[in-house]
Parts: structure tokens; C-alpha cells; sequence
């Protein structure tokens, strides 16, 4: 859970750099979460949920 609240927060600050920086306009920005929508009710989205996972646990391992 933490995650994807966690991902949410950084998707939301990346949009709204983009936004401000007119490099996402109001348009794209509402396909942009149409698609998530849309993407999140298919059958790939646990697939994806257990990627972004992975790839969380696999960072959070690396030692510099």
C-alpha cells in the first residue's frame, strides 16, 4: 500500500513539473489518466502492480 500511495505522490509531482513547464498540457494530462484508468480495470494490472514491485524491492536492495 504505501508503495503505490508512494507512487502516486511522485507520478503527481512529475505531471506537475511537466505541467508547469508547459510540456503537459490540460489535454494530454486527462488522456494520461483516462489511460491509467482504463489500464488499471484490464487484466495486464496485476502483472503491472507486481513489476512496479519488483522493481521497487530490487532498488530498495541496492547498497552504493
Amino acid at each position: 500500500m504505501i508503495l503505490s500511495i508512494s507512487g502516486v505522490v511522485l507520478f503527481g509531482v512529475i505531471g506537475f513539473i511537466f505541467f508547469r513547464k508547459d510540456g503537459l498540457k490540460p489535454s494530454h494530462a486527462c488522456v494520461s489518466v483516462l489511460f491509467g484508468f482504463y489500464l488499471a480495470s484490464t487484466a495486464i494490472a496485476p502483472s503491472i502492480r507486481a513489476g512496479g514491485e519488483s522493481l521497487a524491492s530490487l532498488l530498495g536492495g541496492m547498497r552504493f
